[in-house]
């Protein structure tokens, strides 16, 4: 039991750390909004991609072994999003809201908080199958994202053909998407082994892209909309912090996995909410106030979920 609880905190602390170091840094002063907006896309363009591409590149998994365990993330997935759009139906009557509640309970921040934690978990073997799992589960997030938003929108001309194109153009140009697509090709092909200079290179923005992201994401907490969260936004947080772990460990359960691909579904399933939730709310006409206070609040208490689902799991020997 000490060593599930060990593995815990190994796992979650690191993160919480650096984010902790992020939101010293902007209540001192010394993170300012322009700093997190550059920085943070500095990471997405830049240092995940590499991340990412290296990640699978270097890597001797057995990427075709990983299909049940994708195919347990997209059956979670799709039971967060229906669940979700069900209660929304019910209990929810502001369409504004109604979008960004189910997107705050469905849509995890895989590419960074999960990430992060996986890496913590099992090492460059877990980040890779992290890396393929993150990159087909977000083709999922970004179609159910623009569908669930699209009941509001500040375009008038709004169709479903202009939101598919919205939905191939985001995907298309995401730098996430082609690091992961253009490192598959690049392994199926088998061309030589990456090395020398450009290899470096690579290893040494990956380097930063976790750190520095976790540093942006403590940066960007609002203690005032974390602290005072509506009635949506706690029911999303508990949608996202309580239902989503327990629905992907049944699941996880029902695929008969167990060990390291387990703990990456958990680990991706029981991240907090996306942070990328929050720019689409705003950008659909969404209630952005509500998608604030829905990821400020998962971002922090979402973590120590993490630790004691992880806990719990380790103890189990599920994980």
């Amino acid at each position: 039991m000490i060593e599930a609880i060990l593995f815990a905190i190994t796992i979650v602390m690191p993160n919480l750390f650096l984010m902790g170091l992020g939101f010293f840094m902007q209540r001192r002063g010394e993170a300012s909004q322009a700093f997190i907006n550059q920085a943070s896309n500095f990471v997405f363009n830049y240092c995940l991609p590499c991340l990412l591409f290296f990640s699978v590149v270097d890597s001797d998994v057995d990427y075709a072994k990983q299909v049940v365990l994708i195919a347990a993330g997209i059956v979670v997935t799709f039971i967060l999003y229906i669940g979700s759009e069900l209660y929304a139906s019910r209990f929810i009557s502001a369409p504004a809201d109604q979008g960004v509640f189910v997107q705050g309970v469905f849509r995890s921040n895989m590419a960074i908080i999960g990430l992060a934690t996986v890496a913590n978990a099992y090492g460059e073997i877990g980040l890779s199958i992290g890396a393929v799992y993150m990159g087909i589960v977000t083709i999922l997030f970004n179609i159910l994202a623009v569908i669930t938003l699209s009941r509001v929108s500040k375009n008038a001309n709004d169709t479903w053909i202009s939101r598919i194109v919205l939905i191939v153009k985001k995907l298309a140009t995401n730098p996430l998407m082609v690091a992961l697509i253009a490192a598959f090709a690049y392994k199926a092909f088998s061309l030589p082994p990456i090395t020398g200079v450009l290899h470096i290179t690579g290893d040494l923005l990956a380097a930063v892209a976790l750190p520095l992201a976790l540093i942006c994401a403590g940066a960007s907490i609002d203690l005032k909309s974390m602290l005072s969260p509506s009635g949506i936004s706690m029911q999303a947080s508990i949608g996202r912090i309580v239902i989503a772990p327990l629905i992907a460990i049944a699941v996880g359960l029902s695929f008969g996995l167990t060990g390291m691909h387990m703990g990456v579904l958990f680990l991706m399933a029981a991240a907090p909410t996306a942070a990328a939730s929050y720019v689409m709310a705003k950008a659909m006409g969404g209630n952005d106030i509500l998608a604030a206070n829905i990821l400020g609040f998962t971002t922090v208490v979402g973590m120590f979920g993490m630790a004691i689902g992880a806990g719990i799991l380790r103890g189990m020997g599920l994980m």
